[in-house]
């Protein structure tokens, strides 16, 4: 009889090696998501803007060219920087907005993900 499979094995350790890496991955993204509030009405949340850009003259821009009110919220704890929120469904029009480099921001698209139905 062999004691071999007695042995620790843990099948989760390499999961823990690759979460780790894709954590720091994650802090590179743009994440744009909305949120149901109640009734008909969303909000757009984005968060993850480079720190090199202002989030005030971010957002004071895009609530004039959107038409819609906005507020940022300040996260201290979070690793991710400020949270933009938008009134409305702002998705498509705020991918475009970090995209152009003639009036946005001149992102890379392949940092932006858009999450919602």
């Amino acid at each position: 009889m062999s004691i071999e499979n007695l042995k620790t094995y843990d099948p989760f350790a390499e999961a823990d090696e690759e979460d780790s890496g894709q954590t720091k991955q994650t802090q590179e993204y743009i994440h744009i998501r909305i949120q149901q509030r109640n009734g008909r009405k969303t909000l757009t949340t984005v968060q993850g803007i480079p720190k090199k850009f202002d989030a005030k003259k971010i957002l004071k821009v895009v609530k004039k060219e959107f038409a819609c009110n906005g507020t940022i919220i300040g996260d201290e704890d979070s690793k991710m920087g400020d949270v933009i929120q938008l009134q409305g469904d702002q998705r498509a029009k705020i991918k475009d907005f970090l995209i152009n480099k003639a009036e946005g921001l001149g992102l890379d698209a392949k940092t932006i993900k858009v999450h919602g139905f």
